[in-house]
């Protein structure tokens, strides 16, 4: 049972953990000198951007419908928008330096709209762990305390920080640091209703 939860725990807190190393060799700010390797990172980060909204998705399920399905909505909104955010500001920008080779007005309007993606993406992350630290915190009490509340000031910090280091990066720790200790707070959901019918108590949690 604490080798399942532990392992749930580690794979949850994975997607903020990559994403802090990615932040650790992020090149900033954007030049034609570093174009090349900024575009492939970005590539590169298309897929993991969007392991953070699974993660949420999964500590969402233990939660009321109506709290379930909105934070599954917000989640799905940062995968979608943050991935926009990627592939604009990142690829394109980068892509369009490199063919300039300088950053020009054009690369500046590009990151404009990009930059608007990723302020309504981390607003839906910071929605959905809104949902997940409610959730968990109204199953388990003040267990859920410590990683609530780094996970809530992640995600304020999360709005505009981008994985940028230090402070993007730091960020993404304390998402993945959050994430854990609120899965483990929570435990396995299966595993708690599997015990509670084993000893007769009804479960109060819906898949």
């Amino acid at each position: 049972m604490f080798r399942t939860q532990w392992s749930r725990a580690i794979l949850i807190a994975l997607p903020g953990l990559l994403l802090a190393g990615f932040g650790a060799v992020h090149p900033a700010p954007l030049d034609a000198a570093n174009a090349h390797w900024w575009t492939t990172m970005h590539v590169l980060l298309l897929p993991v951007f969007p392991l953070l909204a699974v993660a949420q998705w999964v500590l969402l399920a233990p939660a009321h419908p109506a709290v379930r399905w909105t934070g599954r909505v917000a989640a799905f909104g940062f995968a979608v928008f943050y991935d926009g955010l990627d592939a604009v500001a990142g690829i394109a920008a980068g892509t369009v330096t490199m063919e300039q080779h300088s950053v020009t007005p054009i690369t500046g309007a590009v990151f404009h709209i990009g930059d608007l993606l990723g302020y309504i993406g981390a607003g839906c992350f910071l929605t959905a762990n809104l949902c997940i630290t409610a959730t968990i915190a109204q199953h388990v009490g003040w267990r859920a305390l410590p990683g609530g509340l780094l996970l809530l000031a992640a995600s304020v910090s999360f709005l505009d920080s981008h994985i940028f280091w230090p402070r993007g990066v730091f960020t993404m720790v304390a998402v993945a640091v959050g994430m854990f200790l609120l899965a483990l707070a929570q435990g396995s959901p299966q595993t708690e209703r599997t015990a509670k019918q084993a000893t007769g108590i009804p479960s109060t949690r819906t898949e």
